[in-house]
């Protein structure tokens, strides 16, 4: 089975969280993000992806680097109809300052309030607000 990998940001904002950034697809909510191109690491990616479908730049964002959620499933190529076990990494990272999101790629976007337990997409949202959830509450706090 062929491999494909995507990257991308959770983007919230709050101290502590209170709300997400997702991306409205026609048929389904879903994160910043896409294919990693050749030479690319997977953090060049996500910002690269980010950057492109939202305007949300670097300088807009703090990286949470000891956060990083990943999980497979398999995905049908639009293309050629094969199935290809997808990889998806995702970063965590908080919004320093007021943005004007420009949306390039989607419909539209929406700021969710932080339910970590709502049911958004059960592929990959669900489990990773979980993940962030459990994460947010072991760190520190102070």
């Amino acid at each position: 089975m062929s491999q494909v990998k995507s990257c991308g940001f959770l983007i919230v904002r709050g101290q502590p969280v209170s709300d997400f950034l997702l991306m409205r697809h026609t048929d389904r909510w879903d994160l910043p993000k896409g294919h990693v191109d050749p030479g690319e690491t997977e953090l060049q990616c996500a910002l690269r992806e980010l950057e492109e479908e939202t305007s949300i730049t670097s300088n807009d964002i703090e990286i949470d680097h000891a956060f990083r959620f990943t999980t497979q499933y398999p995905v049908v190529s639009k293309k050629k109809g094969k199935v290809r076990q997808k990889t998806l990494v995702i970063f965590l990272a908080y919004l320093v300052r007021d943005v004007n999101i420009k949306v390039t790629e989607h419909p539209d976007y929406q700021w969710f309030d932080w339910i970590p337990s709502r049911q958004i997409q059960a592929e990959t949202i669900d489990p990773l607000l979980v993940e962030l959830e459990a994460y947010l509450a072991s760190e520190p706090k102070g």
